[in-house]
């Protein structure tokens, strides 16, 4: 007879890789996985796919049929309980006739946190909580941290040589990681739901900020750049994309009028005006709060260099993920961040949860970031 709590991991692993299909494609929602089983038989699955779509629940419940009365019900996140933008799961699983069900984690969400496997249990539903915890929670890490805190997961993100460079001249000259790289920038931008540089970085690459991947399908995510005094060119390119995704201008109180009213005119461009330092530079929170009431779950942090060292030093990041060439790209490059200043590894900023992975002959480094404590 197979161990009950080894096959609950497995269909639980199941459920997780249904639920990573709606990566980049769900938010404000989380990422949700489903899987029913009859009789030790996998008869139906489905995944979250877009917010206010049906939930992953409801496309295996449909998709089983009959065949969920008596079944077990595997699902990476806790049943809502509540009427959103579709009805409550809770109900619809108790209705089918699921007789068990295995949950990865129990909903963050304020409107939930418990009230779904409550509802289950006085409906005479067994349920199991915390199956494969760990790993449901780092799918949804930036749902988890929107959901509780209303701001976005941070992604820094940076190609750099081996002496921690990103340029060889402080205007540029060409790439500094290989094509697999690339490749794997551009799956990460599809996964996310907007991409943040400064204006520094369009001044010197004058980027595109869309995806591209080979086999198409890509998703563009919204595009925020962050320039105090508003003196981006008009012509540069993320002013004149055909592309579904916006580009978000984020400016100071000092900027001209008359500039914010042509940008604003642009067509899929919108300007927003924060609060700045003493010293003209824009205040993070501020941005990243409008970007969250905004639906923003993932936030990826392409730079420069000065965005990186001021998101570290407002303990704003969350996450990084370096790419690493093989090369010396020489003291006349631009470094990977600037600003950040330690004293000794008690006062760095370092990861947990690291992971590497080659690509090509680069090594991609990145993991959960981790503030120093403050004495």
């Amino acid at each position: 007879m197979p161990d009950l709590q080894l096959l609950d991991q497995q269909f639980m692993r199941q459920a997780l890789h249904e639920a990573r299909k709606g990566l980049g494609r769900t938010s404000p929602n989380p990422c949700v996985g489903a899987v029913i089983v009859h009789e030790g038989k996998v008869v139906a699955t489905g995944y979250h796919r877009k917010a206010g779509t049906a939930h992953a629940e409801i496309h295996a419940l449909s998709r089983a049929g009959d065949l969920a009365s008596g079944a077990t019900l595997y699902v990476t996140l806790e049943p809502c309980n509540h009427t959103g933008r579709t009805p409550p799961c809770s109900r619809a699983v108790a209705r089918a006739g699921i007789s068990r069900a295995v949950v990865g984690m129990e909903d963050p969400n304020p409107l939930v946190a418990g009230s779904g496997n409550a509802y289950l249990r006085s409906q005479g539903v067994e349920v199991v909580c915390g199956v494969l915890e760990k790993e449901c929670r780092a799918l949804n890490r930036p749902f988890i941290k929107q959901i509780t805190t209303s701001l976005p997961w941070v992604i820094l993100k940076a190609g750099m040589s081996l002496d921690g460079r990103i340029t060889y001249q402080p205007q540029g000259g060409g790439a500094m990681t290989g094509p697999d790289s690339w490749r794997q920038v551009h799956r990460l931008r599809d996964r996310c739901d907007a991409i943040l540089i400064g204006s520094s970085t369009v001044l010197t690459d004058d980027p595109a900020l869309t995806t591209r991947l080979s086999r198409g399908g890509g998703r563009d995510p919204l595009r925020v750049i962050l320039d105090s005094r508003l003196a981006l060119p008009e012509h540069a390119k993320v002013l004149h994309l055909e592309s579904k995704a916006e580009t978000w201008l984020f400016c100071g109180p000092d900027a001209d009028s008359a500039r914010i009213a042509r940008y604003a005119a642009l067509d899929g461009v919108v300007v927003c005006q924060v609060e700045s330092d003493g010293e003209g530079r824009l205040l993070l929170r501020q941005v990243l709060e409008i970007l969250g009431r905004a639906g923003v779950n993932s936030l990826l942090v392409e730079g420069g260099a000065t965005i990186h060292g001021a998101f570290l030093l407002a303990r704003l990041a969350d996450q990084l993920t370096f790419f690493m060439a093989p090369i010396l790209a020489g003291d006349q490059g631009l470094p990977v961040l600037q600003g950040l200043v330690a004293h000794g590894r008690a006062e760095a900023v370092s990861l947990m949860n690291v992971r590497y992975r080659r690509l090509g002959v680069d090594m991609m480094i990145e993991g959960e970031i981790v503030y120093p404590v403050i004495s």
